[in-house]
């Protein structure tokens, strides 16, 4: 038998042996995959693999670092681990212990988040200069957040429960999603033209990075900073911070914290009133028994305490004169005043100046309707007499002494005896009716000349 020169290890020497190969060959690394067959038994830790198309590889979470994570992961989420290569040497099982893990989007979002956090702490929107003071009472909280959402049934029984009469106005708003950032823009700046409240709470309740990243919006935080009213950020849990946390006026952890903050404490302040009232009381009282006691010894002091009485009670009566007659002659005074104010006002009052305009109308449409009809007669007289002389020169006129107008047939006048035949048909208009005639004969124009002359 030949004897083997290889050294013979046991198998769980040789399990430890490549689990300390494998932790020393190896830094912490981050690998991103998609998760799978994930358990988490009684003892809180997390047993998963991260796959990708090719190849998986089992992972392990112990609960001294999963309890401080905010994402709880499934099967199918795509997850970034931060983990250390090691080997379970009870199996022989190559893994990787987690120290940290994320959804493979939350990592590009934090980078975001941190970049636009840096870039607005620069320009100096995070300066506690610019920080508003909280009113020390509010008299009006405006509440910008979702109307169906957790954050406003915390917020208003908190202010019920501390000062139920206080004022509240909600200015609705998506808190998630990619309208969010722009409805909480829109809210926040009607808050401010509305002008009624003095305070305002602008939140959510809690979730991952993605479902408060509305709150991580540069438009939004520049709003925020312009507000002329100041801004109670309260956006998630405790442990969650957005922009909006740093350029508000006031953080507050949660929703139902600012609620607390801005509202006032009935019970409390109506223990301090009766503190103070019960003070006042005490002091009163103090104060009369000193002046009772100041009053006695001016009373030991009076030797003539009848005729200083009736002293007083004569100059109280001469000031009470006094004061009268004062208070006649002003009365009188403001009475003659008040009086030229009201004439004064009634001779400016736009009642006057409407019956005078309305008389003044009243007064032009008259001398406009008399214009008119003197217009009107003149008018007529001209036409009458513009009538009667075309009438003077009408050749119609000259019918009513004998004469005629001859015209053929076509209704020209004839005014040329030798353009005419004889039998042609003619038309002469007389003062009253037409005759038709036939020519017969034709006169020349010199016969007709002799004849005339």
């Amino acid at each position: 038998m030949v004897e083997n020169a290889n050294p013979i290890v046991s198998v769980s020497e040789l399990n430890h042996q490549a689990r300390m190969l494998l932790e020393r060959g190896f830094s912490m690394i981050t690998v991103e995959g998609e998760i799978s067959n994930f358990v988490c038994p009684s003892s809180g830790h997390w047993y998963f693999s991260l796959k990708d198309n090719q190849a998986q590889v089992r992972c392990a979470l112990f609960r001294n670092r999963n309890r401080f994570l905010k994402y709880r992961p499934k099967n199918g989420d795509q997850v970034r681990l931060r983990a250390k290569v090691s080997l379970y040497e009870g199996r022989g099982e190559f893994q990787l212990i987690g120290d940290y893990l994320e959804e493979a989007g939350a990592g590009a979002l934090q980078a975001a988040y941190e970049a636009l956090k840096s870039k607005l702490q620069i320009e100096g929107l995070f300066d506690p200069d610019y920080k508003q003071p909280l009113p020390d009472v509010a008299k009006h909280i405006g509440v910008i957040t979702s109307p169906t959402g957790a954050a406003v049934r915390d917020i208003i029984s908190v202010l019920n429960r501390r000062f139920p009469s206080l004022p509240v106005s909600l200015y609705p708003a998506a808190v998630q999603g990619e309208e969010a950032p722009q409805q909480l823009i829109k809210a926040l700046q009607f808050a401010n033209r509305d002008g009624r409240c003095d305070v305002l709470i602008l939140g959510r309740g809690g979730g991952s990075l993605e479902d408060l990243w509305a709150f991580n919006n540069e438009t939004l935080a520049r709003a925020i900073h312009a507000s002329d009213i100041p801004v109670v950020s309260a956006v998630g849990h405790e442990v969650d911070f957005s922009i909006a946390d740093f350029v508000a006026d006031v953080r507050a952890p949660t929703p139902s914290a600012a609620a607390e903050l801005v509202s006032p404490d009935r019970e409390y302040l109506l223990g301090r009133f009766g503190y103070y009232e019960e003070i006042l009381e005490k002091q009163l009282q103090r104060r009369l028994q000193l002046n009772q006691l100041q009053l006695d010894n001016l009373g030991k002091r009076l030797r003539h305490p009848g005729q200083q009485l009736q002293d007083k009670a004569q100059k109280l009566d001469g000031l009470e004169l006094r004061l009268n007659r004062i208070l006649d002659q002003r009365l009188e005074a403001s009475q003659a005043k008040l009086e030229n104010l009201q004439r004064r006002l009634s001779g400016q009052s736009p009642g006057v100046a409407i019956s005078q305009l309305e008389q003044s109308t009243t007064q032009l449409g008259q001398r406009l309707q008399r214009a008119m009809a003197q217009s009107l007669e003149r008018k007529k007289l001209q036409l009458a007499g513009q009538t009667h002389g075309l009438q003077a020169v009408s050749p119609l006129a000259t019918l009513d002494r004998g004469y005629a107008i001859v015209t053929d047939s076509e209704g020209s006048v004839l005014t040329d005896s030798g353009q005419q035949q004889p039998g042609q048909q003619i038309q002469a208009r007389l003062a009253k009716g037409r005759l038709q005639c036939e020519i017969i004969a034709v006169s020349p124009e010199t016969e007709h000349k002799e004849q005339t002359s």
